[in-house]
């Protein structure tokens, strides 16, 4: 039987259909995909990690991607009276009854995540020592839940953001300025619930999968210091706003560090990981009688140097069976920066994924999809795309210059046009990146 990879892939995505992946490798990747995200969903990971209720109220919050989703998971599993507020990124709300969801701006926060951010500190703060705070949080909190500190206002916060994506800064480079730049991250929200118990159920976005770092911990203790945010702005040379080079300089209201009693009464869990995405891609691809090989699930860097290494163990797989022999997937995880320089559009996803096209160079028996687990790739509306052996042959017959594109940040376009963007649209779960090659021959 003869695969059809030029066939259109923004079919449905199905984690339990059944496909040969020498016969659809397209549809099998899409597959894997589908596994690893439906892993992560937080109807499924979520419930076992609940705490038990407490003699006193129970409010739940809770910011990012999945917070929605989350909210719903909660309600549908928690035996007594709740309430509480979520806010999510815009067109990643979920119904719910008791549990209030907002929608905000994401990556660039907005002023109805500052609104919302100053409502759950405010409601949090009516809470006693019988009371329980129930936090719910995920990938993109940290822009969701926007509350500038005293002296600093929104638009200033929004100046650096955009610097600092400009630049190609790590998201944990980011959440230092974050959590020094505001009144709810870095712990601040668990000293506002005291004496509340604080229970943070997380699903991580971050390499090492650090409590501290996911949404920049608005209930956890703070390793970081303002020394260290400052840090961050002299290594990519931004100026900041004189507002928040002020607060920096003045350094006056430090988060709360490890071991601070106030944070006594505080615990975080993490329900889900890119580890665990990968793993049921990983099973998903043994049980269709491909062999599996999860490389790492906090791989970083330039997302088309990233790109170039992908391409140079397939390369070896296909010439010397090594590590590992064919018919294979190789998986990776983690989260990849694109230092803008060009004019396209794209993600990091969609700009590792050109880069491997183009070093593979047409390779026979190498597919690959390489996506953002929620379901957003940047700023498009894909959640990544899919590369196969024709790709830049078909590009070239189009007119298409691929390195070009590259050059112009410009890898959306490329794959637009050989309809091969993957759009699932939002998954409301978030682990971050997801890249699998499939090698058959």
């Amino acid at each position: 039987m003869t695969a059809d990879i030029d066939a259109p892939i923004n079919a449905p995505i199905n984690a339990g259909a059944a496909v040969d992946f020498r016969a659809d490798p397209r549809g099998f990747l899409r597959r894997l995909f589908a596994a690893a995200v439906a892993a992560v969903a937080p109807a499924r990971c979520l419930p076992p990690h609940l705490p038990s209720a407490p003699s006193g109220r129970t409010l739940v919050v809770g910011a990012g991607k999945a917070a929605a989703a989350m909210a719903a998971a909660v309600e549908a599993h928690w035996p007594g009276p709740l309430s509480g507020l979520v806010v999510t990124r815009y067109g990643h709300g979920a119904p719910t009854r008791r549990i209030e969801v907002v929608e905000a701006g994401h990556p660039l926060p907005d002023d109805a995540g500052r609104a919302t951010a100053a409502r759950i500190l405010e409601q949090t703060r009516g809470l006693g020592a019988d009371d329980l705070l129930l936090c719910l949080i995920s990938g993109g909190g940290s822009a969701l839940l926007a509350a500038p500190a005293e002296g600093i206002t929104l638009a200033d916060k929004q100046t650096l953001n955009q610097a600092l994506l400009k630049a190609g800064a790590t998201i944990d480079e980011i959440n230092r300025l974050r959590k020094h730049l505001s009144a709810i991250k870095g712990g601040r929200l668990a000293l506002a619930a005291a004496p509340a118990r604080v229970v943070t159920l997380a699903i991580s976005d971050v390499l090492g999968d650090d409590p501290a770092t996911i949404a920049s911990g608005p209930t956890v203790a703070d390793p970081t210091s303002f020394a260290d945010a400052r840090a961050v702005l002299a290594k990519y040379a931004i100026t900041p706003p004189s507002a928040i080079a002020r607060h920096l300089a003045a350094a006056a209201d430090e988060t709360p560090k490890p071991g601070d009693p106030r944070l006594a009464t505080a615990e975080t869990r993490i329900i889900a990981t890119s580890q665990d995405a990968l793993e049921a891609a990983a099973a998903a691809a043994r049980a269709a009688g491909a062999a599996a090989l999860i490389l790492a699930d906090a791989i970083e860097g330039e997302a088309r140097d990233v790109g170039l290494v992908h391409a140079a163990i397939a390369r070896q797989v296909v010439r010397h069976g090594q590590p590992i022999v064919a018919p294979c997937v190789i998986l990776s995880g983690g989260e990849t920066t694109v230092t803008v320089r060009g004019e396209g559009r794209g993600g990091r996803n969609t700009e590792f994924l050109l880069a491997l096209t183009i070093a593979l160079n047409g390779l026979g028996g190498v597919h690959a999809l390489a996506g953002d687990s929620d379901g957003i790739d940047g700023d498009g509306d894909n959640a990544g795309a899919l590369a196969t052996p024709t790709s830049l042959a078909r590009a070239g017959a189009a007119g298409i210059d691929a390195r070009a594109l590259l050059a112009d940040n410009d890898a959306y376009r490329f794959f637009a046009a050989l309809d091969d963007l993957v759009v699932t649209g939002p998954t409301r779960t978030n682990v971050n990146d997801f890249r699998a090659l499939l090698i058959t021959e």
